[in-house]
Formats: C-alpha cells, sequence, structure tokens
C-alpha cells in the first residue's frame, strides 16, 4: 500500500489554490470553481422604490417610433469582500417579445453584504421591433406591461479573476408607460 507524505499533500493543495487563482478569467462561472473559491454571484432585483420607466415617442430630438426603457436594478453582494460589477449582457423583454440585445460596461464597485439601486436605460426603435404591436397598442392606454431582463454579468474579484456568471433572469417586473 502506498502512502501520501504530509508534505506531498500539501504541496498538491497548493497547487489546486494556485491554479484556481490563476484560472482563464471566463473560467470561474456559476459552477463549481466560483463557488469553491467562496465567490458567490451578486443578487438582482428591481429596485423597490424606483419604478421602471417607458417613455414612448422621440421628444424633440428623436424619431418618433423611438421609446426609451429605464429599468432601475437594485444589485447587492453577498461576499464578505468588494468587488465592482464590470458588465451585464443580454436582452430585455417586453410582454414575452424580445425588445433588444444590451451590453452595459459598468465598473460599479460593491461594498460587501451591500447593494445599490443603478439605472440601466435601453433604446427601442418601434419600427425595427414587428413583434411589439400589440404592446405599442396597449401601451398609450396607461396599461403596465411584463418586462425582464436576461443575461449574463462579469465581475471583477482582483486575486480571484473576472468570472461571468449566468444566463439567467437579472430582473423582471412591470412597467407603465409615460408620454
Amino acid at each position: 500500500m502506498r502512502t501520501t507524505s504530509p508534505r506531498t499533500v500539501r504541496v498538491r493543495a497548493a497547487a489546486l489554490v494556485v491554479a484556481a487563482l490563476v484560472c482563464h478569467p471566463g473560467c470561474a462561472t456559476l459552477g463549481a470553481l466560483g463557488q469553491g473559491l467562496g465567490l458567490r454571484p451578486l443578487l438582482f432585483e428591481a429596485a423597490r422604490d424606483r419604478p421602471a420607466e417607458l417613455r414612448l415617442g422621440g421628444g424633440r430630438l428623436g424619431p418618433p417610433d423611438a421609446a426609451t426603457l429605464r429599468l432601475w436594478a437594485h444589485v447587492e453582494n453577498p461576499n464578505t469582500f468588494g468587488l465592482t460589477l464590470s458588465a451585464i449582457e443580454g436582452a430585455v423583454f417586453l410582454e414575452d417579445t424580445q425588445a433588444a440585445s444590451v451590453d452595459f460596461p459598468l465598473g460599479l464597485p460593491l461594498e460587501p453584504g451591500l447593494g445599490q439601486d443603478i439605472p440601466l436605460d435601453v433604446s427601442l426603435r418601434l419600427s425595427d421591433l414587428p413583434g411589439l404591436g400589440g404592446v405599442v397598442v396597449r401601451a398609450p392606454g396607461g396599461q403596465p406591461l411584463a418586462y425582464r431582463l436576461d443575461g449574463r454579468f462579469t465581475v471583477d474579484a482582483g486575486r480571484l479573476g473576472t468570472p461571468s456568471f449566468g444566463p439567467a433572469t437579472l430582473l423582471r417586473g412591470e412597467v407603465r408607460p409615460l408620454r
């Protein structure tokens, strides 16, 4: 029977830790490696005190078939160390119809155990979105529209790298159109 010396066990454990710390930035996804390093994914929800806004029409400067959707996200860092929310990418849906692809470069520092409300602005050209015809018809009546943001997010976790988490539904809620 072959025995392993305590020194060999320590060397192997140290090698695993070093390999995890120098891992390719994208390898620590929502899977075992990110969790094994003690990195928990950020928590997203619609901000409680800031309703989403949908402004129809381009106003004085924009095209008449444009709209702006402002989503307010409450992002919380459940980790015991600070990190930076680097980016969010994905798709926004209105009434289960894809309305826009999004790519938000952020650079938002998040303190350990704390949350922050952030605005996410999405520009929509309604003429490019034939599937939103029913949404546009309902919108002027002031009826609420369901939205969701599906995607991935990336954090800068210092020595732990820049892992990405997702895909997942990051936000979900309702928005009332404004004129």
